[in-house]
């Protein structure tokens, strides 16, 4: 976000996507065939009008992205679903298929990871040395971020403390890792379990993952960038790392373009759902914003240890956590115990008026029927076979094609 904007004027909403083998399943590391492909000539970034496709760490994954700012999410899911099509089209003839979800639910990570061999490889590579990027953690973890716009720091403070607070509640909504190497992992979330852990080697990266008690650039700096600067000097000889893209917090602040970045929410079976679920989270987000819900006081005065205590739950559990902590609770409206579903109905019903009605039928279902996670696990049953696995998830890339909701 070049120009600062104001709270809620642009949004910026990122998609990740795997390639499989049509055949086999497998992840296939062949994002650059896709982008020599399209571009006729290789190239880690492509323009395709309103949409952006760019490469990730890992050379399975591919990132589909508003090409900056946007002004209007609710034609998103139409764009993004457009951009799907095409790049089907584009590997049909490769074998190859997208697939949407936080985690292939076979993957081998040790085998079957490649690390993108492009542009930023040195980056890259320094990353896999510190931290050895072939875990899940790194290389089986997509995910939506949504990008949000502050334009000094008295909107930052109000965006900071609005977003650390609904973060403990997000993977009630969306999560979407529920299965890795064919095994139930026991977390709906699986990704997150992994996030928490996968920088342990210099914990001053990820923190608690809910950001710390700051709500000035001054502040930020200090407490969070500083930290990090430090942390990584030993291993970052020749100075390639930068604090923006080293800190790993749930949400980032990103002073270089004004802007947070949250993480935390795992990618759906469909653009109608990743866009109702984004749609759904700025809404809340603005009512706090505007203290509909509770004072700014009251927002900042939550520490990262408590709020940390909720996000843990909700990674096992999702919308089935149950949330205890009444002065939580109290912060919208309502009373122990409940569980993070209740929260978010709660927040939907209150929102609802402020929404598209086109997000209500992706938003209802969750509500409803349960995270995608749950609906996942529900169509799996008893048989973790490979075969059957398999048959489920190709029943969410046939959701991914025709921009639908998993229904089992």
């Amino acid at each position: 976000m070049k120009k600062p904007y104001h709270l809620f004027d642009v949004y910026g909403i990122e998609l990740e996507y795997m390639l499989v083998n049509t055949n086999t399943f497998k992840v296939a590391p062949q994002v650059d065939e896709l982008l020599t492909k399209k571009a006729g000539k290789l190239t880690a970034d492509i323009n395709n009008g309103d949409i952006a496709w760019s490469n990730e760490l890992v050379a399975h994954v591919i990132e589909l992205k508003t090409n900056g700012p946007t002004k209007n999410i609710n034609d998103l899911a139409k764009k993004f679903h457009a951009n799907i099509l095409e790049i089907d089209a584009l590997l049909k003839p490769l074998n190859l298929q997208l697939l949407g979800t936080a985690s292939h639910p076979l993957m081998q990570p040790n085998t079957d990871t490649q690390l993108w061999k492009h542009s930023y490889s040195e980056v890259y590579a320094l990353y896999n040395t510190i931290f050895n990027c072939k875990g899940h953690g790194w290389s089986n973890v997509q995910s939506t971020h949504i990008n949000l716009p502050f334009y000094n720091d008295k909107e930052f403070e109000k965006l900071h403390a609005a977003i650390r607070i609904i973060l403990p509640l997000i993977p009630g909504l969306c999560a979407s890792s529920p299965i890795l190497e064919g095994e139930i992992t026991g977390f709906k979330d699986t990704r997150l379990e992994f996030y928490k852990n996968n920088q342990k080697e210099i914990p001053e990266l990820t923190g608690l993952v809910i950001p710390e008690r700051v709500f000035s650039k001054l502040d930020y700096h200090a407490t969070i960038f500083e930290p990090i600067k430090k942390a990584i000097a030993p291993y970052d000889k020749d100075k390639i790392l930068e604090h923006h893209f080293l800190n790993s917090r749930g949400a980032i602040a990103r002073f270089d373009r004004n802007a947070i970045e949250i993480r935390l929410v795992d990618i759906q079976e469909s653009p109608t759902a990743d866009i109702a679920i984004c749609a759904l989270i700025i809404e809340v987000l603005k009512a706090l914003v505007k203290k509909e819900f509770c004072t700014l006081k009251a927002q900042k005065s939550w520490v990262k240890e408590d709020l940390f205590l909720i996000l843990n739950d909700a990674i096992k559990h999702a919308e089935n956590a149950n949330v205890d902590n009444e002065v939580y609770l109290k912060l919208f409206g309502l009373q122990a115990p409940a569980t993070i579903n209740t929260i978010w109905k709660h927040l939907y019903q209150t929102v609802k008026p402020k929404l598209h009605a086109s997000h209500y039928e992706a938003i209802e279902l969750i509500l409803e029927e349960g995270t995608l996670a749950t609906r996942i696990l529900k169509a799996v049953g008893n048989d973790t076979s490979t075969e059957h696995i398999i048959t489920v998830y190709r029943e969410l890339q046939n959701c991914l094609k025709t921009n639908t909701l998993f229904k089992p």
